[in-house]
């Protein structure tokens, strides 16, 4: 895939509106440390309720089991994405992330709960103090198992290299399901590239011809990164899988608040936030089919 060069930017022509993408929950905070956080379906389905009314298009989901500890049980997870789709219209994504002990073969199975969306990380990067493995065949076969299934995947970009995966990926194995490239930009994670505006310029310069995409400010990364992104055309994550503090020294109350600011951000740059059916035009995500 070259590299695009038309007068528009590095993504194509810029969209009038501006995904938000809420996530809410995570798999490395503790409930016990953070009491706000939503870990029960009963608390993730209010959650998202709240966050579609303040502007959210799309929930990227991790879900944690009875004891509030992370899990990719497959029975929660599809009971959690039909709980979202019938009590939200927002965009549902899965995270085939999990937590960064999880075996690949859980991984893959979270597609079978078949989600409008899902993550696909794009190769292996140094997680604080730990690895989050990405091997190269496990990549090829998230994208070819979504595309099966009509999942729409999120390519995650932790680093700039990754995205010279992402060029491979496609040209080796074509499109994704829907036919567009979505990228998601990590940014500020210990270990993986820093969140500031040299390096989502680099970042925008390597990404597909015709690529859309979103960035993620980790921690106090949060608000450099979201104003940058709109700056350059692109689209918002925010959640507090991705920071705990709204305002130095004072902490999230609930995702709603972060989706918010987002929101009143991407109206100030007169790019008001798309509704969920405007995401799914966007991304070119259908309801996905199992697979016989």
């Amino acid at each position: 895939m070259s590299s695009p060069t038309s007068p528009s930017g590095p993504v194509g022509p810029r969209s009038s509106g501006t995904l938000i993408t809420v996530a809410p929950t995570g798999a490395e905070h503790r409930k016990s440390d953070v009491p706000n956080l939503p870990v029960t379906l009963a608390e993730l389905v209010s959650t998202a309720q709240d966050c579609e009314r303040v502007g959210a298009g799309m929930i990227h989901v991790h879900i944690r089991d009875a004891a509030a500890q992370p899990t990719l049980d497959l029975g929660l997870l599809t009971e959690t994405v039909a709980a979202l789709r019938a009590e939200t219209n927002l965009v549902v994504q899965l995270s085939t992330g999990g937590a960064v002990t999880d075996p690949e073969s859980d991984r893959l199975r979270v597609l079978d709960a078949l989600p409008d969306s899902a993550s696909c990380t794009m190769g292996t990067v140094n997680f604080g103090d730990d690895v989050f493995m990405n091997r190269w065949e496990f990549i090829v076969e998230l994208h070819q198992r979504m595309r099966d299934r009509g999942i729409v995947p999120e390519y995650e970009i932790f680093d700039l290299g990754q995205l010279a995966s992402l060029h491979r990926l496609l040209d080796k194995h074509g499109l994704p399901a829907g036919g567009h490239v979505h990228v998601d930009l990590v940014m500020g994670v210990p270990g993986g590239m820093p969140g500031d505006v040299q390096t989502l310029v680099a970042a925008l310069r390597l990404l597909p011809e015709g690529a859309s995409f979103s960035a993620t400010g980790i921690g106090r990364t949060s608000l450099p990164v979201m104003l940058a992104a709109l700056s350059a055309g692109g689209h918002l994550r925010v959640g507090m899988e991705d920071t705990l503090s709204y305002a130095k020294g004072e902490p999230v109350r609930d995702n709603a608040q972060l989706v918010a600011r987002a929101a009143g951000l991407a109206r100030i740059a007169q790019r008001p936030p798309l509704s969920a059916d405007e995401v799914r035009a966007l991304l070119g995500a259908a309801r996905p089919e199992p697979v016989a």
